[in-house]
């Protein structure tokens, strides 16, 4: 076991195979508004972030009542209207199982809304799986390291006790930012270059080789 006691998860593209449903929510928001469809390219540069610096950053054309209306658009079709499938990445259930019976705390700071990832956490019968949750609309959005540092007074435990996992350089940025330790993924939205950048403690290819490589 490596010598951490708490492993915080991001959420989509590192738990949740979410990616397709977020670019079609995406997509189907702008025309909704009217705004032209910036394309998956750079739509999937931006998942990790929280939903209206996303838009901002994606929409930097746009007024902040135009990217209002998107955000509002897009919570309507992920919540309600898109049907999507979003599975979980192989081998993430029974990985979180298995990291949990070696002691480990588990928790997730993600982009997603308090109201997405209660949804999800509920669908799947998974709140009592995370000591501990936090989402972009209860602090500020990644990179910045607000998530992890209340997560850490949540669970009174030092940086150095925690360690980081993601797929987007936002989730390495705000762990570096909270003097945390980070573990990458290979398989969600951002390339392995981009990702080892940031100078990851690993960048790995599956979620059973991050259960393995914290064993």
């Amino acid at each position: 076991m490596k010598n951490y006691e708490l492993i915080v998860f991001d959420w989509d593209g590192t738990l949740m195979d979410s990616e397709s449903k977020i670019l079609r929510c995406i997509s189907a928001a702008c025309a909704d508004v009217g705004i032209a469809d910036p394309g998956p390219e750079a739509s999937r540069d931006i998942i990790g972030l929280g939903l209206k610096e996303a838009m901002e950053r994606l929409l930097p054309q746009c007024t902040p009542a135009q990217h209002a209306a998107v955000v509002e658009r897009y919570r309507e079709h992920f919540l309600h209207r898109d049907q999507t499938d979003m599975p979980f990445f192989p081998g993430v259930q029974a990985g979180l199982e298995r990291l949990a019976s070696r002691g480990y705390l588990l928790a997730v700071a993600t982009g997603k809304a308090r109201r997405g990832l209660d949804r999800l956490l509920t669908q799947w019968d998974m709140h009592h799986r995370f000591v501990a949750t936090r989402c972009a609309d209860e602090a500020y959005s990644k990179p910045h390291p607000k998530m992890l540092e209340d997560i850490l007074e949540q669970t009174g435990l030092a940086a150095g006790q925690a360690l980081m996992v993601g797929d987007t350089v936002y989730d390495m940025e705000m762990a570096s930012n909270a003097r945390m330790h980070s573990l990458a993924v290979s398989y969600g939205v951002h390339e392995r270059d981009r990702l080892l950048s940031l100078e990851p403690r690993a960048c790995l290819d599956s979620f059973t080789e991050v259960c393995d490589w914290l064993m």
